[in-house]
């Protein structure tokens, strides 16, 4: 087998079992913070919005560090150092003894992250041109199963096993995708480029200074807030829909998981969408459609309903990121592909983090069905102001889709 065919099955199995791994947490978060003593509803709730933004907050700053060292170092270096910090990370949150120490706990694996950016980094520098974009859409499959399996399985453990002995489970995950990651990946040195590219400040203005790359950024901003403000408190809500809380937790992953697995479905069906009714109707139809569908979930007395709901929900939220990062392709110079892109990675790590914070918020002080009203009604005026104020360009040439769901 091709050294570049190797490491990329390589990854995406180590891939795939990180990603469930980090899933499986989502489900029962909330559950964990009470577990350490916060018994105030309204605590609660501000608790799990800061606990679940926490990896965020502090990957957003330090990502782009670890992707300069990538550079200056070895990417597989970069790529084994992320998933055994995660491991480590896991371990601590685990071993936490009240909310204050998992708080920081959660900061610290935002810190020591950056797995995901890693592995793309090392799978582009290691395939050949050509493949690249087969490479990096084989690799996204890894992200959206564990997203489907991750809180499926997490929310049984949790019931099952316990809290605390989840995060040791992920820890094991962590290191055994390290050790498959060392012993069979191999990276070739690559020359460095000619010339000096653009500085992040320039590339920041270059976005900032232009209206629609402008617009495409606060947008994706918006979109992943949407999706990251319901989930830091969804399992509180599906335990409002569900009064038998014995297997609150279950039901949570299960209805979780209904989610990602519609999306994963719906995602190639908006690409082809993107081709025939061009991107800016996709991303309207995708934005307006995911306000509805948001807005309905204060009608959700039953965990049936709920589940159709979620159902919904993955259809159409497929619909909005990959739209996004297209976009950002086609609104970009060459010599600038690289360096935007990451900017509008950074876009969506810090609408992971806005989030949780504002639907935590919003939470402990209107209640929780507040939050998917104020969701519904961002949505709904950001896709009218997308449809009018972004260019409608049709695709010329193929572009890479790229999901950023969890740090990692």
């Amino acid at each position: 087998m091709e050294s570049w065919k190797k490491n990329l099955y390589t990854l995406w199995a180590a891939q795939l079992l990180a990603m469930i791994g980090m899933n499986l947490v989502i489900p029962f978060l909330p559950f964990y913070v009470r577990y350490l003593g916060v018994s105030n509803e309204e605590d609660l709730a501000m608790w799990s919005g800061l606990v679940f933004a926490g990896t965020f907050m502090s990957s957003f700053i330090a990502t782009p560090i670890w992707g300069s060292l990538s550079d200056r170092f070895s990417k597989k270096t970069m790529v084994v150092r992320a998933i055994f910090g995660l491991g480590v990370a896991q371990i601590l949150v685990g071993l936490s003894q009240n909310v204050y120490q998992l708080f920081f706990f959660r900061l610290v694996q935002g810190v020591i992250s950056g797995f995901i950016p890693a592995v793309l980094a090392l799978v582009s520098s290691s395939s050949p041109k050509e493949k690249i974009g087969y490479s990096l859409g084989f690799l996204q499959s890894a992200t959206a199963g564990g997203t489907v399996l991750g809180p499926f399985v997490g929310g049984l453990l949790a019931d099952f096993v316990g809290y605390r002995e989840i995060f040791f489970i992920v820890s094991a995950l962590c290191f055994m995708s390290g050790i498959f990651i060392i012993k069979f990946v191999q990276e070739t040195p690559q020359p460095a480029p000619n010339g000096k590219p653009p500085s992040v400040i320039d590339n920041y203005k270059f976005v900032f200074s232009n209206n629609q790359l402008r617009l495409i950024a606060i947008t994706i901003v918006i979109g992943q807030a949407s999706a990251l403000m319901i989930e830091s408190i969804f399992a509180l809500f599906v335990e409002h829909v569900e009064f038998d809380t014995q297997y609150v937790a279950s039901l949570t992953g299960i209805v979780v998981a209904i989610s990602g697995l519609f999306m994963f479905i719906a995602t190639p069906w908006w690409g082809k969408r993107n081709d025939t009714l061009g991107c800016k109707k996709t991303i309207t139809l995708a934005l307006a459609g995911t306000g509805l569908c948001y807005a309905l979930h204060v009608f959700a007395y039953n965990i049936v309903v709920l589940m159709l709901l979620r159902a919904c929900i993955g259809f159409v939220r497929g619909g909005i990121l990959h739209t996004l990062f297209s976009l950002t392709n086609l609104h970009t110079p060459s010599d600038r592909h690289g360096g935007l892109m990451g900017i509008a990675s950074s876009m969506a790590v810090l609408g992971n983090m806005l989030g949780p914070l504002t639907g935590g918020l919003i939470a402990a002080k209107l209640g929780i069905t507040a939050v998917f009203a104020f969701n519904s009604t961002m949505l709904l005026i950001t896709a009218a102001v997308v449809y009018k104020y972004l260019t409608d360009i049709r695709f010329t040439t193929p572009s890479v889709e790229v999901q950023n769901p969890a740090p990692a």
